[in-house]
């Protein structure tokens, strides 16, 4: 029988840190923030160059699935230039190696926890549960929060990899030290392709860009400074794309294709180019759009990924386009800098000229968004809101779920059933980025009007602003218990999650706590 957090707590699972629960985890906001780096001493915008995040290579292959093994350990890196700072790593660098799939070909990731048994200065555990965000995995390899890998173990995760062509992103779940860990450097992104999106002519290959938008703040001596004061969030005042401050980067005279993933721990972002020319979006979430989508501004929050076009064809050499990030109104922490994200710098080298295009149809067939309202069996609310000094779902938190052995859920849609479910936030003060594992859903509305335009497209997590409500409609089509919480990832490590259960009478859903993971020796054989 899978045990409660008090029996964790009991037999010493969860033991070893007074940092372990949430409400243990409050310090002074004054104390926590006078070693913190000064402006001064901060690195200048677009002085540090662009880093691309490496790619995953297999260990083995067959017919059928790719074999990763990737290590969590602890690094030393540079991320503020003349500092070191100590990070958590997948596979030695932050962010991780993205990993490239096929669809309908399986991936096998063995996760090895190589972390210290105690945070170095945090004073945790630093336990572990790998999430492929936006991925439709059983619910044993899904990172549900409570199924952990202790340092010292691993888990092998298996992806089926069904789903059309997409940005997906891993990174940790661990119950309440979710928060850390991905600030510290456990995030990373996920491709799938597929043959429609192969042979559409969108960039491809170098310049298929993957970005991770994230931000920090730092101590006096280059180290992460963390801390939940306040428990509404943590944002930073540098910012970060795929580990860098304020990058630039050289691009030649074509289109990119630039894939987002707003990896950030509570910041939302509004983005748009300097030069008042528009992002062309092409996918959301969950692939790509029917049609691509031209916006002056993209708004977007913790878990969501957008993959936009950006055509630098029309600059001229040397000139210099700037990412900016116009802060949302939704409780942001804005400071000096904050206001733009990186650079472009046009250079005048010759290039590949095939998958150069934008067509006007993308994906019209996707059956997320040919889903119709009139098929919906039900309708569900979820209020996403705080009472009491928590962070609560329809009143709840993940406690009920561990006090009930993980047996506790929100909903029990039923096996092939499409729903209306309505996130609200009747609040102001704050955002929750709302996220549903396991399905993609198409938002229907967003406050009685019609959603962004550059939403119209599958998604997985949806933007809940300042007293916004959001429709979406979704089909359920696996089985077992899944979560659903707030990708505010300070709110989520304070138990603003649930879960629901997709019911089939024919056959009954895996245990999500059913695959654990086990000690890892010298002499475990390869994934």
């Amino acid at each position: 029988m899978p045990l409660s957090r008090r029996d964790l707590i009991k037999t010493g699972v969860f033991a070893g840190a007074a940092l372990s629960l949430p409400l243990n985890r409050v310090v002074s906001g004054q104390s926590a923030f006078a070693n913190q780096m000064p402006t001064s001493k901060l690195p200048k915008p677009f002085t540090v160059p662009f880093s691309r995040a490496p790619i995953a290579v297999p260990v083995r292959t067959t017919g059928t699935a790719d074999y990763y093994h990737i290590e969590s350990k602890m690094i030393s890196g540079e991320i503020l230039p003349g500092f070191k700072t100590m990070l958590f790593s997948y596979g030695g660098s932050v962010p991780g190696p993205v990993i490239k799939a096929t669809r309908g070909r399986e991936v096998v990731v063995r996760h090895w926890n190589n972390l210290p048994a105690v945070h170095p200065t945090l004073g945790y555990e630093p336990w572990t549960s790998v999430h492929l965000h936006g991925g439709a995995s059983l619910p044993q390899y899904d990172g549900y929060a409570s199924d952990v890998t202790l340092p010292g173990q691993f888990k092998d995760y298996h992806y089926p990899n069904q789903q059309c062509a997409r940005t997906l992103w891993y990174h940790d779940h661990g119950i309440h030290h979710t928060a850390e860990n991905a600030y510290h450097g456990l995030a990373a992104q996920y491709h799938i392709h597929d043959p429609l999106e192969q042979s559409l002519g969108i960039p491809q290959g170098e310049f298929d860009v993957a970005l991770m938008l994230s931000d920090a703040v730092f101590n006096k001596d280059g180290s992460l400074l963390f801390t939940l004061a306040n428990q509404k969030g943590l944002w930073g005042d540098v910012m970060l794309v795929n580990g860098r401050p304020w990058p630039v980067m050289q691009v030649k005279r074509r289109k990119y294709r630039f894939r987002l993933c707003a990896s950030a721990l509570s910041r939302s972002f509004g983005l748009s180019l300097d030069s008042g020319d528009p992002l062309v979006v092409i996918a959301t979430d969950g692939g790509l759009m029917p049609a691509p989508v031209s916006t002056n501004m993209l708004r977007m929050m913790s878990g969501e990924r957008y993959e936009i076009i950006i055509d630098f064809s029309k600059y001229a050499v040397g000139q210099r386009i700037v990412l900016k990030n116009t802060s949302p109104s939704n409780n942001n922490r804005d400071f000096v800098n904050t206001n733009k994200m990186m650079a472009f710098d046009v250079i005048g080298d010759t290039f590949d000229t095939t998958n150069n295009e934008v067509p006007a149809v993308l994906n019209p067939a996707d059956p997320v968004m040919n889903l119709r309202k009139a098929d919906a069996v039900k309708t569900r609310e979820f209020l996403f809101h705080r009472k009491g000094g928590q962070w609560v779902i329809n009143d709840t938190t993940w406690k009920e779920v561990e006090d009930s052995n993980f047996e506790f859920v929100l909903a029990s849609p039923r096996y092939g059933d499409t729903e209306i479910w309505e996130f609200k936030n009747s609040a102001g003060g704050w955002f929750h980025p709302a996220h549903a594992h396991l399905v993609d859903f198409r938002i229907l509305s967003r406050n009685g009007l019609p959603p962004m335009p550059y939403e119209v497209g599958p998604k997985d997590t949806a933007y809940l602003g300042e007293n916004e409500t959001v429709r979406v409609l979704m089909k359920f089509e696996g089985r077992g218990k899944y979560m659903i919480h707030c990708h505010n990832i300070i709110h989520e490590d304070h138990d603003m999650m649930a879960q629901y259960e997709v019911i089939d009478p024919l056959r009954p859903g895996d245990d999500p706590m059913g695959t654990r993971a086990t000690a890892y020796l010298p002499t475990t054989p390869p994934v």
